[in-house]
């Protein structure tokens, strides 16, 4: 069976489950969820401990998303943020000019990195008040317990923006198909529950605006991560997605893992502007802090100087360098040929390869902390 009928199969088999007691409605398979209806689920007690368990159950074996209607019953908050997203693009270009995000050329939408620190910084009061929703809080709790620690990104879309291919997102949603095959199976299964990504809806949002594509239950398909750019895959997903209108002030969440994407703005007249929340687990961290640049530093010139094999290399930089690339500063530090900015085992490989001297990779490694810094 190719990858495109497993996955057809997969998700047909997958249809209507878990129950679903709270929702107000679903559609499309995706759950909505009229906050006005369910205040009593805010207070501790088993109301929310329901809710927020039927949320986690849908994330993990039903379709994968849900919305929840009206969370910020008063929009006037967020029109507050809209107005200082809106002036955060336009300094942003005033000092930086168009810049390219991931998935549009340059000039086609705008982006803002790390719009959570940058609205903290241009409008406390306005950060406070809009954060303080508790839906958003419930939610994200559902899904990685308590501690958790928010990230958010805007993303504005313009009449004629175009689409987004089908794909997973972070953490192996976020590395190249060969980058993905070196983790084992389990890494595949468990990556999902680090994270959860949400979306605030800063405007009506009909669905020929390009509200995200979704394909219900593909987060629980074994071979998500590997597979999403398979061009059958992504026929199917094409095929069988399913989009939702919002309207201002709803939230949608939804699995990492689940096949997804933002579609066609075919609109004369939206500008479709959403904040996008990615949401991480307390537990993606280290026990200790390390100074890696510093051993960095102090091993490299061990490693060149040809005492040791390119293998028991490796063994030693896996074990002192960082090797991942996030977090970092998109905004100086964006990705390079990929989908991730140059870690710093992938720098001193890089260095040892081409010969570098010790003061060389110094400069390197202090341009590239330089560019990492908040």
């Amino acid at each position: 069976m190719n990858l495109r009928d497993d996955l057809s199969a997969h998700i047909s088999k997958a249809e209507g489950r878990p129950p679903l007691m709270l929702a107000s409605s679903v559609e499309k398979n995706i759950p909505v969820y009229d906050c006005r209806a369910l205040v009593r689920c805010l207070e501790p007690g088993e109301p929310r401990q329901s809710l927020m368990a039927e949320l986690a159950q849908n994330l993990l074996k039903g379709s994968g998303a849900f919305v929840l209607r009206s969370a910020f019953e008063d929009t006037k908050i967020v029109d507050q943020a809209t107005a200082a997203f809106l002036a955060i693009i336009a300094d942003e270009k005033a000092s930086k000019g168009e810049a390219a995000d991931h998935f549009a050329a340059s000039g086609a939408n705008d982006r803002i990195w790390n719009s959570l620190e940058k609205l903290c910084l241009a409008d406390p009061e306005t950060f406070a008040r809009y954060h303080a929703n508790r839906w958003i809080e419930l939610a994200s709790e559902a899904w990685l317990g308590p501690a958790f620690q928010m990230t958010a990104q805007v993303n504005l879309v313009r009449p004629g923006g175009k689409a987004q291919e089908a794909h997973c997102d972070y953490h192996l949603g976020f590395m190249t198909a060969d980058q993905v095959q070196t983790y084992p199976a389990h890494v595949h299964a468990f990556s999902p529950q680090l994270t959860l990504q949400g979306a605030v809806a800063h405007c009506d949002m009909p669905v020929e605006s390009g509200t995200t594509k979704l394909l219900p239950f593909s987060q629980t398909w074994p071979q998500n991560y590997a597979a999403y750019r398979d061009s059958g895959v992504r026929e199917l997903f094409e095929e069988r997605h399913v989009q939702l209108p919002l309207t201002k002030g709803d939230l949608l969440f939804f699995s990492p893992g689940l096949l997804h994407g933002a579609g066609d703005n075919t609109t004369s007249d939206v500008d479709r502007m959403a904040n996008l929340l990615q949401v991480s687990s307390a537990f993606g961290q280290a026990m200790e802090t390390i100074d890696r640049d510093h051993m960095c530093r102090l091993i490299y010139p061990v490693l060149a100087s040809g005492s040791m094999s390119a293998a028991e290399c490796q063994a030693a930089i896996a074990s002192t360098a960082e090797g991942y690339a996030f977090p970092t500063n998109l905004d100086r530090d964006p990705p390079v040929g990929g989908l991730a900015p140059q870690s710093q085992q992938q720098l001193m490989r890089q260095g040892l390869e081409e010969s570098w001297s010790a003061q060389r990779f110094e400069k390197e490694l202090n341009t590239r902390q330089a560019r990492r810094a908040s």
